[in-house]
């Protein structure tokens, strides 16, 4: 279709601008594979490419559906999608849908506005860390625990011993400055818009209503509609998609699925694939059940 229009007389043509569109939906982990499909910088750096090598487009626009997750990769994908706007000039263009919390606040801070549902659930600007504690559990199964490490701080918080003093505040310690990376982040991201409160960096979150009163978010409003305004009437969307494969999958191929063999080891591979799925769907589920997802 697009190269009959490239035939037709310019005077002919239905000129329109489009604007690249990326979906950055899922809880934000590193690793993952055909069983699981995480959101992290390797997952998105070919689409975000993609997204932002059409020269014609002003913008690039996202829709973030994220609650959250590892602050490394959080940051990596916000970086990424920053430094491609300025190599390329391109204007940012973030809406989101049931909510952008914690990490995927984060990603949402990339771009120049960010457009919300009013019953978008945004903000948690906090870190936190969990698991889980058994130290009764080895006793009562007569099973003896053996550690034997070089350096004092080798074994910290080992979920079969007694929590230590010295270990909480170390993590303490270390969720405190990753908190401040995020704060700074938000405050260099929104700027003057922000009506900093004494709750805005505690870790709590708020609907899209309330996001745009405290500044986390600058309006209310849904992509199709906000791009024909921004851009005029003739504004099409161009979803940027990963490319599929012979079977309708991502273009891995069986190998990759099985963890890189169809030898003896297949079936120990895909078993690890499938149990290392089924950690991260338990793990995701929990990061969405905190925002009654």
């Amino acid at each position: 279709m697009r190269r009959l229009k490239k035939l037709l007389p310019k005077k002919f043509r239905k000129e329109s601008v489009e604007i690249p569109v990326v979906r950055l939906h899922g809880a934000i982990m590193s690793g993952g594979n055909q069983f699981s499909k995480n959101l992290n910088l390797a997952s998105v750096a070919e689409l975000l490419d993609r997204a932002f090598s059409d020269k014609k487009a002003p913008a690039v626009a996202f829709s973030v559906n994220s609650p959250g997750g590892s602050p490394v990769q959080s940051r990596q994908i916000h970086n990424r999608i920053r430094q491609l706007a300025e190599e390329k000039d391109k204007e940012v263009i973030m809406f989101v849908e049931d909510v952008a919390a914690s990490g995927g606040y984060m990603i949402a801070c990339a771009g120049d506005e960010i457009y919300v549902d009013p019953s978008s659930i945004v903000g948690s600007i906090g870190v936190v860390s969990g698991g889980f504690g058994f130290p009764e559990l080895l006793k009562k199964i007569g099973v003896e625990r053996r550690v034997y490490t070089a350096g004092k701080n080798k074994s910290t918080l080992d979920p079969f011993m007694p929590e230590k003093k010295a270990d909480i505040d170390r993590l303490k310690k270390l969720q405190l400055e990753i908190h401040q990376v995020f704060i700074d982040m938000v405050k260099a991201s929104r700027g003057d818009r922000l009506n900093e409160t004494d709750e805005m960096f505690t870790g709590a979150f708020w609907t899209g209503m309330q996001g745009k009163e405290l500044g986390l978010v600058d309006d209310i409003g849904d992509m199709r509609a906000v791009l024909k305004e921004k851009f005029g009437e003739k504004t099409e969307l161009k979803l940027i998609a990963q490319k599929r494969g012979l079977f309708g999958g991502r273009s891995q191929g069986v190998a990759a699925m099985l963890g890189g063999g169809l030898g003896a080891s297949a079936t120990e591979n895909l078993g690890a694939n499938l149990s290392q799925g089924f950690a991260n769907t338990v793990e995701e589920k929990a990061l969405w059940a905190q925002y009654g997802l």
